[in-house]
């Protein structure tokens, strides 16, 4: 698990949507607002926010995804929390927006300032928040966990994400075979590379299935919208869920 220096529990924290919770799967931004003010927290949203600059930086061309980043360097000036329910999106931040500014005596200590104020949600409510659900009754389910490349090796938080599962009682997390490798998502390379991205995802779906659970569970929508279409395409009985959305589904059942 990747270890920095954390905060204290704060009062108010933003939320950086990313675009594919904004555009195809809004539930998990909103359950994951609402796992944040379960916790007693205030939950802002700067509704000027937009994409984090991903699809243009992987694609070679930092100065689009510079003019992204620099709308919304000033978004976030309270000194509070930024919490991102995508691994990708708060490594695009936290890595890479400061290597966009580096050379702008400007934007760049802005950028490196908001970096160090980046977490991706399960590494926020595990190692800041240090969430419990002792209420929960236990709901036995067995699921795999899906980390998207960026969350594992860019944020190091594939040890959040089960850690965050294993205190959901009743949940039991299957290890898939060669669960490290890459679901072919990888943004525009399956736009690029559609027949290598295809065999990929099948690889992966294939590999999840042979765990027996019907239900994998990922905290990037990229991958979860890749895996669970071809899944769907194949025919196999496995859905995806956001990592947010599947805790919020326990905790409210408990606590309606």
């Amino acid at each position: 698990m990747q270890r920095r220096d954390y905060p204290q529990r704060p009062e108010q924290v933003y939320l950086f949507g990313t675009c594919l919770i904004d555009l195809f799967v809004p539930e998990a931004g909103l359950d994951a607002v609402r796992l944040l003010e379960r916790e007693g927290l205030k939950v802002r949203f700067p509704q000027a926010q937009s994409c984090c600059g991903q699809p243009a930086y992987t694609s070679g061309n930092p100065e689009s995804a510079r003019a992204v980043a620099q709308a919304q360097l000033d978004l976030f000036d309270e000194p509070w929390p930024v919490v991102i329910p995508s691994g990708s999106c708060a490594g695009m931040i936290r890595h890479h927006w400061p290597k966009l500014f580096a050379e702008d005596p400007v934007s760049g200590p802005k950028a490196r300032a908001l970096a160090q104020r980046v977490f991706e949600l399960a590494e926020f409510l595990v190692e800041v928040l240090d969430v419990r659900f002792p209420e929960l009754a236990a709901r036995p389910e067995q699921v795999a966990l899906h980390t998207s490349c960026s969350a594992r090796r860019e944020m190091g938080t594939r040890e959040h994400g089960l850690s965050l599962l294993a205190r959901l009682p009743g949940v039991e997390v299957l290890e898939h075979e060669r669960e490290s490798e890459c679901c072919g998502f990888g943004g525009t390379f399956s736009l690029k590379h559609p027949d290598i991205s295809g065999a990929m995802v099948t690889d992966k779906t294939a590999r999840i299935a042979a765990t027996g659970c019907t239900r994998f569970v990922t905290a990037d929508c990229g991958c979860m919208l890749n895996i669970g279409s071809a899944a769907a395409h194949q025919g196999r009985a496995l859905s995806g869920q956001h990592l947010a959305s599947f805790v919020w589904d326990r905790v409210k059942d408990s606590e309606s």
